[in-house]
């Protein structure tokens, strides 16, 4: 009997704490969505009204109003460039599985930072045999962290796989393209992009400097024999090209690119690194300064960490099982990396400041990225506020003392569930499987406003775009999303300019050519000839209106 009683008792307490449980889950979900998922409430009702919302300046002397520009980056458009992409992207795809697998599609999600580019989508493969023998070539953690930074990839190989289904690219959609080194040709032919951009009649050009270009080898003997000083006048040439089409010029010194040598020895693992880098930016500013405008010092850092150094999916990582199951604790590899770019950033924001040859005051920030992050049920809240504990304020915070403005790259939302990420029935979709979510940029900028204004620090739409080879959602997704910049403008929220990624289809990264987040298509067959679409003149439309 006494047996009994206390299994009845405790069925009791069992079924009191999954009560108190719902309960409070359900409290949870329903405070979630009243604080951050309210519908956007849009200040205007036209179209047409919001090419006519922003204050827009175009006089290159002019300090104050709003600006539109284009963004690109090195890795992504520069050929003749032998960086750690290149090599990551050459390698032999049946050589080291460990470190050099490609992303495989995953089953389960357990959370994203994917960046510009990332791929969030089902893959397309049919062939469950495929599937099965893929998966049994996969690493557990790898698959595990994979699944926790990317998401669902997309761009596959093709042939590839059913000629060796154990063999697969690092970066897909690269190989089975033509004349993938020469990625735009920027480095030896960049009037041809730039030309595009201008008659857009943007403002501002939103480019890169590679370190691996710059600085050939490790400098463990000094910068003499490992600097390329040619190199450093080419991008001083091509900036005076950006000039020398209207454009101000935004200038990022590090944009996902660890130079080879760097990675060799552990890369942003290890503090010597952040004198490398203050080597390259001293050369940078002292050579360039004078042309400059805006200052990105890295570009969405905690992305690059995370793919890098947790997931093993960029170039420079190799992540071991061990380092992966700490990377997350305040002594792991996650928060080891962002303390020494935090300590690099601040450096390099005081060398700017110090000694830039601008005759005007140097503005110098960081390319964040965010991701509106929601539960897709009562029991996922905990999960977007650990994703977001981890990635939403974290660097910003530490390095908050040391900026002019704060740049945001917003591409999306991401719905969690349980340990991933769901694709929920009915929401809208890019390409390569980003949510269209253009009210999450509205409470996105009036969350970091809230929590930064005390600083006065202003902010610019560093980076916003969609992979739309059709281009059926890119003009909408373009309108929506300055029409919720224009929001939180009326909310109070300075925001400077916006920046659209990107002017033509390019290498996103471990996607390859796979995505088309381009306003201009590129005919990779026809010696890279370019052909706008019609968001291009969508979006000429927006600058030229004034």
């Amino acid at each position: 009997m006494a047996l009994a009683a206390l299994f009845v008792a405790a069925t009791k307490l069992a079924g009191v704490l999954v009560t108190v449980t719902v309960a409070a889950n359900a409290f949870s979900f329903a405070r979630y969505r009243r604080r951050h998922l309210r519908p956007l409430r849009s200040p205007i009702d036209e179209s047409a009204d919001v090419l006519a919302a922003f204050d827009v300046h175009h006089d290159s002397e002019e300090e104050h109003g709003f600006f539109f520009g284009l963004a690109t980056a090195p890795a992504h458009v520069e050929d003749r460039l032998d960086d750690a992409w290149l090599q990551f992207a050459e390698q032999h795809p049946c050589g080291d599985m460990e470190l050099k697998q490609k992303q495989q599609p995953v089953d389960a999600l357990m959370a994203s930072a994917a960046g510009d580019g990332g791929s969030q989508q089902v893959s397309l493969a049919t062939d469950e045999p495929l599937k099965t023998a893929k998966r049994q070539t996969r690493r557990p953690i790898k698959i595990a962290m994979e699944a926790m930074i990317r998401g669902f990839e997309k761009y596959s190989d093709g042939e590839e796989h059913h000629s060796s289904p154990e063999c697969s690219h690092a970066v897909a959609a690269w190989h089975n393209v033509p004349h993938p080194q020469e990625r735009l040709r920027f480095w030896s032919d960049p009037d041809t992009e730039l030309k595009l951009a201008k008659d857009t009649g943007v403002s501002v050009f939103r480019m890169g400097i590679d370190w691996a270009r710059i600085m050939r080898k490790e400098p463990v003997k000094g910068l003499k024999d490992s600097v390329n000083f040619a190199a450093l006048e080419r991008y001083r040439w091509i900036i005076e090209r950006v000039r020398f089409y209207g454009m101000k010029v935004m200038l990022t010194l590090f944009h996902h690119s660890l130079p080879p040598w760097a990675g060799d020895y552990g890369g942003w693992k290890v503090e010597k690194t952040v004198d490398y880098f203050m080597d390259f930016t001293r050369l940078v500013v002292d050579r360039v300064s004078d042309l400059v405008d805006y200052w990105v010092i890295f570009n969405e850092p905690h992305v690059f960490v995370m793919l890098t150094y947790c997931a093993g999916a960029w170039p420079g990582g190799h992540p071991d099982m061990i380092e992966v199951a700490m990377s997350a604790l305040p002594t792991g590899v996650f928060n080891q990396a962002l303390h020494w770019m935090a300590q690099a950033h601040s450096k390099a924001y005081d060398y700017i400041h110090e000694e830039s040859k601008s005759s005007k005051k140097p503005i110098v920030g960081v390319a964040h990225h965010v991701s509106f992050t929601r539960p897709y049920g009562l029991f996922d809240v905990a999960a977007v506020t650990l994703a977001n504990s981890l990635t939403l304020f974290p660097y910003v915070d530490s390095i908050c003392n040391k900026l002019d403005f704060i740049g945001i790259n917003y591409y999306g939302q991401e719905v969690i569930s349980g340990p991933g990420l769901k694709l929920v029935e009915n929401d809208e979709y890019s390409e390569s499987g980003r949510g269209v979510y253009p009210d999450g940029l509205y409470h996105i900028l009036l969350q970091f406003h809230e929590r930064y204004k005390h600083l006065n620090l202003p902010f610019i739409i560093t980076e916003n775009g969609i992979s739309d080879e059709t281009d059926l959602i890119r003009r909408p997704y373009l309108l929506e999303h300055l029409l919720a910049v224009y929001a939180a403008t009326i909310m109070g929220v300075p925001v400077l300019g916006y920046l659209f990624w990107t002017t033509s289809d390019n290498w996103e990264w471990a996607d390859g050519y796979g995505p088309k987040f381009g306003l201009v298509a590129v005919d990779r067959a026809n010696d890279l000839a370019r052909k706008p679409r019609p968001s291009y003149y969508l979006f000429s439309k927006l600058n030229f209106r004034w």
